[in-house]
């Protein structure tokens, strides 16, 4: 599992971790029931403490986006459709929040940008 860190980010290492798992999930890079890298190994391969990548797991599993079997290691958790959806629902709502700024900014009326939006749509001909 490669995941590149910032240690001059200003978001903290455990969340850096949390959100490349939870991309890699989403974009299906990592599948329902796959085993991921122990605690302890990922934070050899990442040279970071152990504590900051049980960080990171814990709030995954507590969120849905992986499962721990005693003994076993943990693993990606089932899709939760709902769950996923949502996910993507934020991402689109910070798109065109961008997008309606820039509208705002180059005084594009809300009708032009339905307009746009049907035609990239492929409804309007």
């Amino acid at each position: 599992m490669k995941i590149l860190l910032s240690n001059s980010s200003s978001v903290p290492i455990y969340e850096q971790i949390k959100k490349w798992i939870i991309e890699q999930i989403m974009n299906n890079e990592l599948q329902e029931d796959e085993l991921l890298p122990s605690i302890r190994s990922l934070a050899l391969d990442l040279h970071i403490s152990v504590m900051t990548v049980k960080k990171a797991y814990d709030e995954l599993e507590s969120e849905g986006y992986i499962i721990t079997r005693h003994g076993k290691g943990s693993f990606v958790a089932p899709r939760n459709r709902e769950l996923m959806r949502e996910e993507k629902l934020k991402e689109m709502e910070s798109l065109l929040e961008k997008a309606l700024n820039i509208a705002k900014s180059l005084h594009v009326s809300l009708d032009e940008v339905k307009e746009i939006l049907e035609y990239l749509d492929g409804r309007k001909k």
